[in-house]
């Protein structure tokens, strides 16, 4: 059985480059920028990737103790209101097998969670999941599972847990929806943080933004979804910072990344194995306890998260 949550022991972070650590240049032969190879600046919103999915035949995904194969390209969205045709989330994964009669599932979709519940697996209750993606590594999750793209060489598995870190996390989301609710819809974070490296010891700190879509990756979601990255651009449109972003299409040990990474904020600018990660959400979940997780910040949907934050890292 896989652990409920890891402690910060437990984490390891192996010595290859962190997904979300950027570097000015690709690491390995075969690494490439977008085909125009310029950088992305303050208030240059990049065109989309246009990437076409992964037409892989052949994936895995481990539930309890049992490993089931399939084909990504069959599994179908159930978020269309979030996914294109050909996209989908690691949640659809488990309906896809039930649908293969490999599993017994049995879930529903919670409104004020805005979020499918699994309710039981083969009769049995509280399921959770793990999940990381090329070059990354197990770590401590609270983010909604059909909110989570798949992608190629994606590793994901569901366990079972307590049913007291499940209400810890519905009760998160459920926060998230109310407080969005009460701002008529729109994304206000109470507090966004940045810490660049010229920063240690100061940072930047806005309060109550309001976050805005730039329809960044309209290849993988709907328009208007908003991401974390969405937060930086709309400081970005708000005068309140620059940026640079930059495109991967693999980082180190990652062969498959395809994502956008903030590139630079202000003066600080990512070189060698330095640079800007974030994490989003609820004070209760931050950094490894299940914020901190290595999906790039232009996949990453947000509902109306506590807060967002931008900070420095050397490995």
């Amino acid at each position: 059985m896989e652990p409920e949550f890891l402690n910060d022991e437990q984490i390891l972070e192996p010595s290859n480059t962190d997904p979300e650590a950027t570097t000015n240049e690709p690491t390995e032969p075969g690494e490439s920028k977008q085909p125009d190879e310029t950088e992305l600046n303050e208030n240059q919103i990049p065109e989309s990737s246009n990437t076409e999915p992964t037409r892989l035949e052949q994936a895995s995904v481990r539930v309890g103790n049992v490993d089931f194969n399939f084909n990504p390209t069959q599994v179908e969205r159930t978020r269309s209101d979030i996914f294109n045709p050909g996209y989908f989330s690691m949640f659809d994964v488990l309906v896809h097998l039930n649908k293969l009669d490999l599993i017994d599932l049995e879930y529903h979709f919670e409104e004020s969670l805005n979020s499918h519940i699994i309710d039981l697996i083969n009769g049995e209750s509280n399921w959770w999941y793990q999940t990381y993606y090329s070059g990354g590594w197990t770590e401590n999750n609270v983010f909604r599972p059909d909110h989570y793209p798949w992608k190629e060489g994606t590793t994901l598995s569901f366990f079972k847990t307590s049913p007291q870190n499940l209400d810890g996390i519905y009760s998160v989301w459920k926060e998230e929806i109310e407080w969005r609710i009460t701002n008529k819809g729109k994304i206000i974070i109470p507090e966004v943080i940045i810490m660049g490296e010229s920063r240690s010891e100061r940072a930047l700190i806005f309060e109550n933004v309001e976050v805005t879509p730039h329809n960044l990756r309209n290849d993988i979601f709907k328009e208007d979804v908003i991401t974390a990255i969405d937060v930086i651009l709309s400081l970005g449109d708000q005068g309140k910072i620059i940026y640079e972003l930059q495109w991967y299409e693999s980082i180190g040990t990652a062969n498959i990344v395809r994502n956008y990474w903030v590139d630079a904020i202000n003066e600080d600018k990512a070189y060698g194995r330095s640079g800007f990660v974030y994490e989003a959400g609820s004070l209760r979940y931050q950094f490894s306890s299940g914020n901190h997780i290595h999906l790039p910040s232009d996949v990453r949907i947000l509902n109306s998260p506590e807060y967002v934050k931008y900070f420095w890292i050397s490995i």
